[in-house]
């Protein structure tokens, strides 16, 4: 059906962010019988990335013989490389290939990669003889260093693939329409991050125990043979999954809009109230809009031009480049709405990625001793931050929500946006008083009189503690919020900010690094002896920035206006205002 419709005003809708979805599941698909399936394949992809690259620096250098530095700069573009993959998968995923093959695909190309890793770890002619006299070392040569570049590249290729698909596969199991499974998908994403979040521990502890002690070859097959069988779990699971068909690239109808747009910016758009029409057409929208269509919103009107229909345009054979369709056009509204919220959790994996750097540092000058004879290693203090970010969840899910619910009257207990507030304010406590530890390190004597090093403990808890609200709200935010044809893509903008915060540390450190120099040589942050600089004002700093960040989150969580979404109700014939379907604007506030 075509129409021209004069602009909607949305109405007030649900208060809880749940929407009624129409379509796009048969009877006995999906649901919590597949969650066993596809939680199988993100823990084992999560153990196998985390229990290679935690402990990878110690490979290249104690294995492959590679300098430090040629050992960093592998790790740091294997790194860029992984975090950019997620957007080519998103793209395959959401234009052609669904999410179930580009998962089972980019499994096995993350397969190869880890079998050619293991292999190379086993096989003494794919790595340099061992060192003689520790100290006459012979570097890898290029076709062993050619066999780890390609590995590399296939598990980040392979990472790509599954890791914004996963989480909005497993999302999509859940019908909406379903009232028993209505409001279980928010929970999904708890029980998702949390599942990632064990594997990780165990990654961070067992898988690196093993490589430490046992061997690489060990190590690296555990959990190649773990992928394994995930992809053969995953797969198994075919005939119980609820699959929805892409729909085209949705880059493409982004730009579509941008131009038709750009080329009616001098068409004068009217009120609503002079007859000026925007164009709709059911038929066109109906593969991308089977949970309902988005109606219009008065924001970013320059925007709106690109559904107005002039003398020029067919509306019965439209022109995509010319007339698009208001579904399409809020298509990219919700994009660029959620552009803002989305960048406020970068600073947060900024704050984060100290644990790995100079918390570090701190952990190797305190004292680790549990015993006379055994002491922590400084790289397990992570084990607070996953800990603690587990242990979150499960408050979380099993005491908050039940508690909020009866407060807030919100199926979910409190709205996302509400939820990634309290982990910023946790996260800014957390630096705040990583600088008072460092002070205390300091003025007990540093690393000539150490002080133990469980006072760093509490840092790393909040961190977790911070991650298990931040990052789940985040997740479920980007997914709720997006259009239902860009979900894959949505989900990799999750990844694209944890690479942008990690870039955004390394920026940070170095300008500190650069301009807190001194003409004597002191530093805030020195080479070698963390006593002698000032770390201390790097966390207060950070801290700072972390204050303003969670201000500005707050402005725009105020003003964000959620996607008002148009569906019918299933078994649901009424009407509503003269139109066939229920309005519902997705309303989560702060």
């Amino acid at each position: 059906m075509v129409s021209m419709r004069k602009k909607d005003r949305h109405g007030d809708g649900d208060e809880d962010g749940v929407g009624d979805v129409v379509g796009g599941q048969k009877q006995g698909q999906g649901g919590l019988i597949t969650m066993p399936f596809i939680f199988a394949n993100e823990i084992c992809e999560k153990m196998a990335v985390v229990g290679f690259g935690t402990n990878m620096i110690s490979y290249l250098t104690g294995q492959l013989h590679l300098p430090v530095t040629a050992a960093a700069n592998t790790l740091t573009n294997f790194g860029g490389t992984a975090a950019m993959t997620p957007l080519l998968g998103a793209f395959i995923a959401d234009s052609f290939a669904g999410r179930f093959w580009t998962i089972t695909f980019a499994s096995l190309i993350y397969q190869l990669g880890m079998i050619s890793l293991t292999i190379s770890a086993i096989l003494p002619s794919l790595r340099p003889p061992p060192c003689k006299d520790g100290n006459s070392c012979k570097e890898a040569d290029t076709g062993q260093l050619a066999i780890l570049y390609v590995s590399l590249l296939l598990t980040a290729l392979g990472s790509g693939g599954i890791r914004p698909c996963v989480v909005s596969f497993g999302a999509d199991q859940f019908d909406e329409n379903d009232p028993e499974q209505k409001t279980t998908t928010w929970k999904f994403f708890n029980w998702y991050y949390f599942s990632m979040g064990a594997s990780i521990l165990v990654a961070n502890t067992v898988i690196v125990y093993i490589q430490d002690n046992i061997g690489w070859g060990v190590g690296l097959g555990i959990p190649a043979a773990a992928m394994f069988m995930s992809i053969v779990v995953f797969v198994f699971g075919y005939p119980l999954y609820r699959k929805l068909e892409p729909a085209g690239s949705p880059y493409t109808r982004l730009v579509q809009v941008c131009v038709a747009a750009y080329r009616k910016r001098k068409v004068v758009a009217g009120d609503g109230d002079d007859g000026r029409m925007l164009y709709e057409n059911e038929e066109l929208d109906a593969p991308i809009s089977i949970g309902g269509r988005l109606v219009h919103s008065h924001n970013l009107k320059f925007l709106d031009k690109a559904a107005i229909v002039t003398d020029d345009d067919n509306p019965k054979a439209p022109n995509p480049w010319r007339l698009n369709t208001v579904h399409r056009v809020e298509e990219l509204k919700s994009l660029l709405r959620m552009g803002p919220i989305w960048s406020a959790g970068i600073l947060l994996i900024t704050a984060s990625a100290q644990q790995s750097t100079f918390s570090l540092h701190q952990a190797n000058s305190m004292d680790r001793h549990l015993t006379r004879r055994f002491q922590i290693p400084a790289a397990s203090m992570s084990v607070f931050t996953q800990t603690s970010m587990l242990s979150t969840i499960l408050f979380y899910d099993r005491l908050l929500v039940p508690a909020a619910r009866r407060i807030t009257g919100l199926r979910r207990g409190i709205s996302f946006l509400t939820r990634m507030a309290i982990g910023f304010a946790i996260s800014v406590l957390a630096t705040f008083a990583a600088g008072f530890v460092e002070v205390r390190r300091k003025r007990h004597g540093g690393a000539a009189d150490p002080i133990s090093v469980f006072w760093l403990a509490p840092q790393y808890c909040l961190h977790g503690a911070a991650e298990a609200f931040v990052s789940v709200g985040h997740l479920e935010f980007l997914y709720d919020q997006s259009p239902e044809s860009m979900r894959s893509t949505a989900t990799a903008l999750f990844w694209l900010a944890i690479s942008a915060g990690n870039y955004t540390s390394t920026l940070l450190v170095s300008l500190v690094h650069k301009y807190s120099a001194g003409k004597n040589g002191s530093n805030w942050l020195p080479d070698k002896n963390l006593d002698a600089g000032k770390l201390e004002y790097l966390y207060w700093l950070i801290t700072l920035l972390q204050v303003l960040n969670l201000m500005y989150y707050l402005v725009c969580a105020k003003m964000y206006t959620l996607k008002p979404l148009q569906v019918r109700p299933a078994g649901d014939g009424r009407e509503d205002s003269g139109d066939d379907g229920q309005l519902v604007q997705l309303s989560d506030r702060v």
